[in-house]
């Protein structure tokens, strides 16, 4: 999906919420309407055609309906739609101040209310065809309307009336832009903050495109030196002189071990780029998946004391998968390289959540790493390409849709707390 798509999404979806915030409003000015047509008849004792306004006031009420019943479902709103409901708008107002006195009712500053909505919701173009129709609505007011009909009680004290109106009109208008406008904000600050982290997002994908590219060619050029090298090691184990000296024999032993471990590594990053050397994926547990994990790890780490907990009640199948052990052994480096001397590995689960925590007994983040947790480069190490490991962890979590979380550890140390849905692994 291209960027342009993802953006459209968040737009509809962002008019989706406008579109429910003017549905809302609309429930207000039907209560509004009532409240007022029953003030005006009730209070000031002023002849309006209730029968016509209510005709009106049924029409918003069915229109309102309608929406509420469309938008429940369909949650793709574009400016077009958004458009017309601000239409519709515009003409029931107009419609009820045609019936009550048409422009010298006070409540035409209404279409201010209209203008504003549009200019915040609304494409540009759409705007101003909603100042040039709340305009001639205004202007078709001023020439044709039905005249309010006032008691004579009222004649002489109709600049007071039209005062109070001005005011109370006023009052509705500030507080209802106040209510919408800040949670209209919020709707767009989220959409504005989702295409944020969208673009963030897409460019360390495409780091880590371009860093897999690199590993993958690295990987096949290491492939015929390590062959060499395993040779020739195999030679030098069939030497008279090296057979009679437990010293080397040794040291040769863990070149042997390194190198293999090189060539797992190797097979590990193309089997991830789709290229395996021979290996394939094969379907185990995830309990046998993680014990054999932390085997190796064990096996081919120098660590002191490294300890590993399997806390999983429930075992499940998975296919055991090179990335998903390259993430673990990853942090497990990482924490290693901090604290050599002690390491521990907690895996729990419950019904549909794998969770690993990691805990070492090191110096812990610098707190600008914990604020950045998961950007590239983010290292205390003061050497090329340092950061990128915690960097592949999030993303490749992330791309199974979980999420990973690090502190440090009141007592000292730090905590590295993975969880991933079992459902991205299970078989």
């Amino acid at each position: 999906m291209t960027l342009l798509n993802i953006a459209a999404d968040y737009e509809h979806s962002a008019g989706h919420h406008n579109m429910l915030q003017l549905i809302h409003l609309r429930w207000i000015a039907v209560f509004g309407q009532i409240a007022t047509i029953a003030l005006v008849v009730v209070g000031f004792d002023i002849h309006l055609p209730i029968l016509s306004m209510a005709f009106v006031l049924a029409g918003l009420i069915a229109f309102n309906l309608a929406s509420h019943l469309r938008w429940h479902e369909e949650t793709r709103v574009s400016n077009r739609e958004l458009f017309f409901a601000l239409l519709v708008d515009v003409g029931i107002l107009t419609a009820q101040l045609y019936l009550s006195g048409g422009a010298s009712n006070p409540f035409a500053f209404l279409y201010l209310l209209q203008v504003i909505l549009s200019a915040v919701l609304l494409e540009v173009w759409s705007t101003w065809v909603i100042v040039a129709m709340t305009s001639a609505c205004l202007f078709g007011l001023s020439l044709f309307s039905r005249p309010l009909i006032l008691p004579p009680e009222h004649i002489n004290g109709m600049p007071s009336l039209y005062r109070d109106g001005i005011i109370i009109c006023f009052l509705i208008n500030a507080s209802l832009l106040v209510f919408f406008l800040t949670r209209i904000s919020n709707n767009l600050r989220r959409r504005d903050a989702q295409l944020a982290d969208f673009r963030q997002r897409t460019v360390e994908e495409e780091h880590i495109v371009r860093m897999g590219l690199l590993a993958s060619g690295a990987a096949h050029e290491l492939g015929t030196p390590m062959a060499t090298m395993s040779v020739i090691l195999g030679d030098w184990r069939r030497i008279p002189e090296l057979q009679r000296n437990p010293e080397l024999l040794e040291d040769l032993t863990e070149m042997e071990r390194q190198l293999q471990r090189c060539k797992s590594i190797v097979s590990s990053i193309l089997l991830s780029a789709g290229e395996a050397r021979g290996e394939s994926a094969t379907k185990t547990t995830i309990s046998t998946f993680l014990n054999a994990l932390a085997e190796e790890f064990r096996n081919t780490r120098t660590v002191e004391n490294f300890q590993f907990q399997n806390h999983m009640e429930h075992d499940v199948q998975v296919v055991s998968d090179s990335v998903l052990k390259q993430m673990i052994c990853n942090v497990l480096d990482n924490a290693l390289e901090a604290s050599p001397h002690w390491l521990a590995l907690e895996v729990s689960s419950d019904a549909d959540r794998l969770t690993l925590q990691i805990t070492d007994r090191g110096p812990g983040f610098l707190p600008s790493i914990l604020e950045n947790f998961g950007q590239p480069y983010q290292s205390t190490k003061r050497r090329p390409g340092s950061g990128l490991g915690i960097f592949f962890v999030v993303n490749v979590v992330r791309k199974l849709g979980g999420v990973v979380a690090a502190r440090n550890l009141a007592e000292g140390g730090a905590l590295v707390r993975i969880e991933l849905p079992l459902s991205a692994l299970v078989v």
